[in-house]
């Protein structure tokens, strides 16, 4: 119970059933996302400093105090995005401990929804990466591809597999070199294990193109890679230009995030980019799956084909990535534009 010690200090000293689901709940917690995981215990840790500074408790909540905490993070500047994860994230905690959910309230659904509204009305706007596109790609592969720098090679190599996959910054990172391998016509095919929205003993299949199959495999012959097969395909690059491929785990987020830090300085910082929420200056960790959904789109690709390619399990996520290149395609303004000629 260390990990949910924020929960554990609030469950009831008598309660010895709620104290063993959530033991339960701990020692099953492979079931989600690293991710997931540690937004539960970030929740939990700012719920359990409210409820003490309000005399209030986090288990069970009532819907009332559920709604308070709720206007309580609107109140501290918190995003409409942020309050609602929030608010999933205690249901999901009450499930776990066989209890119920203080969200199936109308009061908290009127709360929610009153936080919502003040939000759009304040001007508040979903962020989003700035989009990495196919034509950055093409650039920076004309900048980089006959580098004597391996660290250029690779990242060159991480961007293109990036945008050609729409995989996730952990998913690209936990790629091993044993996971590639080539179609009949010789172009790569990479068995990506899982991703976070598909998880299955098949795992999943993404083929590469001419020119981001090349570039991997310059980049696994130039570092040696090749013949390290449980090696991770972006491993890290000392200063004197060589590859670490000891390392048991993969290249940190943040390393990862460097890759696109690094892009940007190369080939995109010379762009007019107004930053978005105050968070997104340049490239980031989930620019190349923008870019590629944009990019998709512009070419006419339907919406069940981009979100198969990024594994969306939503349309509305794809809808936030392009909403701006359909603009003029509306029946009315073909309308409008048809009954001015």
């Amino acid at each position: 119970m260390a990990e949910l010690s924020p929960a554990a200090g609030l469950v009831p000293a008598d309660d010895s059933d709620m104290a063993d689901r959530l033991r339960e709940f701990v020692q099953d917690r492979e079931a989600f996302s690293g991710n997931t995981w540690n937004q539960l215990l970030s929740v939990m840790r700012i719920g359990s400093r409210w409820a003490d500074e309000h005399g209030r408790r986090i288990l069970p909540m009532s819907p009332a105090d559920l709604r308070d905490y709720l206007l309580w993070l609107q109140a501290s500047g918190r995003a409409s995005s942020t309050i609602s994860t929030h608010a999933a994230l205690i249901s999901m905690l009450h499930r776990n401990a066989g209890l119920v959910p203080p969200n199936r309230s109308p009061q908290v659904f009127r709360a929610v929804k009153k936080i919502n509204r003040t939000a759009v009305i304040a001007g508040e706007r979903a962020g989003q990466a700035v989009p990495f596109r196919i034509g950055d790609l093409l650039s920076l592969d004309a900048r980089w591809s006959d580098s004597e720098r391996l660290q250029q090679l690779r990242d060159l190599t991480f961007l293109h597999v990036a945008y050609a996959t729409l995989l996730r910054v952990s998913e690209l990172g936990r790629l091993r070199v044993r996971d590639v391998s080539r179609a009949p016509d010789g172009r790569i095919v990479l068995d990506v294990a899982w991703t976070k929205t598909i998880v299955m003993t098949g795992g999943l299949i993404k083929g590469l193109g001419d020119l981001s199959s090349q570039r991997l495999t310059e980049w696994l012959t130039a570092s040696g890679l090749i013949a390290e097969p449980d090696a991770f395909i972006f491993s890290p690059v000392h200063r004197t230009n060589r590859v670490r491929t000891e390392t048991k785990r993969p290249l940190s987020t943040r390393a990862l995030e460097d890759i696109f830090a690094r892009a940007w300085q190369e080939a995109g910082a010379g762009q007019d980019m107004k930053p978005n929420k105050n968070r997104y200056h340049g490239w980031s960790g989930h620019s190349t799956r923008v870019g590629a959904a944009i990019d998709m789109a512009t070419k006419k690709y339907s919406t069940a084909q981009i979100m198969q390619e990024g594994t969306w399990k939503k349309a509305e996520t794809v809808m936030r990535y392009i909403r701006h290149v359909d603009a003029h395609a509306g029946a009315m303004v073909d309308l409008m534009d048809r009954s001015a000629q």
